[in-house]
Parts: structure tokens; sequence; C-alpha cells
């Protein structure tokens, strides 16, 4: 897996522009409204979403598996702590947070990987505190196109597998971790708007 995000990073580079996701958006006003002042961010990629937080008085540390996206970030003034390793390798550190974030990684793990994921973000947030998550839709162009894996799981190009989730899979992966709301949302490219938007969920927990 490393190989293959370093490779899409060299090659893409900042793929999805610098504007901050409309999920980033919703989430900053989440935890601005609930005083949520420290968060972590896995996957936090070249920190396109990260900013948004930074520049919103909250303390942010990344977690990432690529160190071209890092330096990346690093290049385009995100000066925090980011662990270099794999959400797989979860947790860093001992610290809990008052928030955390993840875009549009959830979706490329497996399984067992997912279920791993979400308990140790959870075990990783303090009492009170807010996760979101967003992840890709079953109403997404590319579901069901590709190799076939598992229900609801497919390789849509080489080296790409995304699991696909609707309303029943996000309540069999979260209603065990405070489950509070999920929602559709639609993300744009924000460096082509002409594309069409992106078929996402956005899930809220709270512990």
């Amino acid at each position: 897996m490393t190989e293959f995000w370093e490779k899409n990073f060299v090659e893409k580079q900042t793929m999805w522009g610098f504007k901050p996701s409309e999920s980033a958006i919703i989430a900053k006003d989440l935890f601005i409204t609930n005083n949520i002042k420290d968060i972590l961010i896995p996957g936090i990629g070249y920190g396109r979403n990260a900013k948004i937080f930074i520049d919103n008085n909250i303390n942010v540390t990344g977690i990432e598996i690529s160190k071209t996206a890092i330096d990346l970030a690093r290049q385009n003034g995100i000066n925090i702590d980011i662990y270099h390793g794999s959400v797989e390798d979860m947790p860093f550190e001992d610290k809990l947070y008052e928030g955390i974030f993840s875009y549009a990684l959830i979706h490329l793990l497996n399984e067992s990987e997912r279920g791993k994921f979400i308990s140790d973000c959870y075990k990783q947030l303090k009492p009170g505190g807010y996760m979101v998550f967003t992840t890709i839709s079953k109403k997404a162009p590319m579901f069901g196109k590709g190799r076939k894996i598992n229900e609801s799981y497919y390789e849509t190009m080489e080296g790409v597998k995304i699991f696909f989730y609707d309303a029943e899979s996000i309540k069999k992966d979260f209603q065990q971790y405070g489950l509070v709301e999920f929602s559709e949302i639609d993300e744009i490219d924000s460096d082509n708007e002409n594309k069409p938007p992106m078929k996402f969920l956005l899930i809220k927990c709270k512990k």
C-alpha cells in the first residue's frame, strides 16, 4: 500500500487542490460548536483539510502513510505534528483527542482493517468527543465497476480497492461506536468544478 500511495502522490501531487472539502467545513463547524480544540486527522495527506482547522485555532495532529504527502504539507505551511505511518499501526501515542476527522480513507481498507481503524479512533477519543468520517457511497458512479472482491467491495482500477457504504453498512460498522447521524454529501473537485461531484456519506459519532 505504501508504494501505491507514494507513486500516486508523485504523479498527481496536490490532486484535489487546496480548498477544504465540504466535509471538513462541516466538521470544523461541529468542533467549534462543541468547543473542541484538539483533533487527530488520520490520513492527513498534504494538509488541504487540516488548514481550515488550524485557521480556526484548533490544534491538529496528523497521520500519513506517504512521505511525499508530508513533504508537500510542509512546503505548504502545514507545520504540525504528523506521524509517518499507516493508520493500520494506530495508535502512535497514548494521547486522547477531543475530535477525530477522517476524510475519504476508511473505504480504502478491507473489512478487518476498517473495524480496527474505527475502534482505534474511538479509543483515542476523549469522553464527550466527536469523530467524523467521510466515505464513498454506493451512489457513486464507480460502484459496481471493476473486479468484485466481496459484497460492496471492488477493485475499481489496478491497486485501488474500495468498499462502498450505504445506510445498512454504516449502522453495522459504527453503531457500537456512538453513531449520532449520517447524511449524504456531494464533494466537488475545487480545481475542476465541471467534474461531476463525488457521492459521499458523512458520519458523525460521539463518545
